[in-house]
């Protein structure tokens, strides 16, 4: 049977092929650097797992599962410049390492190439990757319009967070997933059976990011811990701290993220104690776990082999055990 770790060690053998160097070297070396920063490969995992499962060629998904790390890294390059991020992946973001224009034009040239992968696949197959593909791209940059817009805004909602991040991070998760079940040559209501299961597991994923930024390690998060803290991103945890807390609490919370300007530390400290005595904490866990199971009901229900299927329950628990 083969494992989550198989796919992984193929993909990243196929990257290996893709990820060399072209000229100028000034625009392509940086997306080498970001590309080979590692990270679990969590979509790519999905899109050949998948296909698999539902009894197609995991080497005819590798190009897509190509395109979707690609496009996601493209992402991360550009998001970093956004948050004025200094890691990932424990690593010098890129515009941290060259700089802010080099970052946005590598960025863009990647943008391009997770389209030109898809180029491989035959006219059927082509037209039902790349509409999906194309509405994905521009639904992740939608939700990162928001979260920017997010930053100005007095009050935002748990709706409009759970949006945010369905938009910004879930919907690739659920192509991943569809990408595997176009590739497995399905119907359409199985492709949006999978779909769904990703979007599911997307929201986990997030939700737990939001956590971990706050209360994980940084050796092992690979991103500063406390950065959206630091920075008064208005993460799942700070709007349900709010909408918890006592008068004296959302007053101090308020406080730190609008007119505090003492050490980082201090407010790093003092908003995450803030976070576990609302409760903010403990619902956090609760709704990764809660999207994890709705994402594990539908899997359970999806036709497949089951030695398959039972290798991405493994996967996708070792992705949310990461949260205590």
């Amino acid at each position: 049977m083969h494992t989550a770790k198989f796919f992984q060690d193929e993909f990243n053998d196929f990257l290996e092929l893709h990820n060399h160097s072209d000229t100028p070297h000034t625009l392509y070396d940086p997306v080498i650097y970001i590309m080979s920063l590692g990270g679990k490969r969590v979509r790519p995992i999905l899109v050949l797992i998948t296909s698999h499962l539902l009894g197609g060629d995991y080497k005819e998904a590798l190009a897509a599962a190509l395109s979707l790390e690609v496009f996601h890294n493209f992402s991360l390059v550009h998001d970093d410049i956004m948050d004025r991020a200094p890691l990932r992946r424990g690593k010098s973001s890129v515009h941290e390492k060259w700089d802010l224009n080099t970052a946005i034009l590598s960025g863009d040239v990647m943008l391009i190439a997770a389209y030109q992968l898809l180029e491989v696949y035959d006219a059927p197959m082509f037209k039902q990757l790349v509409p999906l593909f194309t509405r994905t791209a521009r639904e992740v940059c939608a939700g990162q319009q928001y979260d920017m817009d997010f930053e100005s805004q007095d009050e935002v909602s748990v709706e409009e967070y759970l949006n945010m991040i369905r938009l910004k991070t879930a919907v690739l998760l659920g192509a991943a997933m569809q990408m595997g079940a176009i590739i497995g040559n399905k119907e359409a209501n199985i492709q949006k059976h999978c779909y769904e299961i990703g979007l599911y597991l997307g929201m986990a994923f997030q939700l737990q990011d939001d956590y971990l930024d706050a209360f994980g390690d940084q050796a092992e998060f690979g991103k500063q811990v406390g950065g959206d803290i630091a920075t008064n991103k208005k993460t799942y945890l700070y709007i349900q701290a709010l909408n918890l807390s006592t008068a004296e609490q959302r007053t101090e919370l308020r406080h730190y993220y609008n007119e505090y300007e003492g050490a980082t530390e201090v407010k790093i400290s003092r908003v995450k104690q803030l976070f576990k005595e609302t409760g903010a904490a403990a619902d956090t866990s609760a709704q990764v776990k809660t999207y994890t199971l709705k994402a594990f009901d539908l899997l359970d229900s999806l036709e497949g082999e089951a030695e398959v299927k039972k290798e991405l329950f493994a996967f996708a628990q070792s992705l949310m055990g990461r949260i205590s």
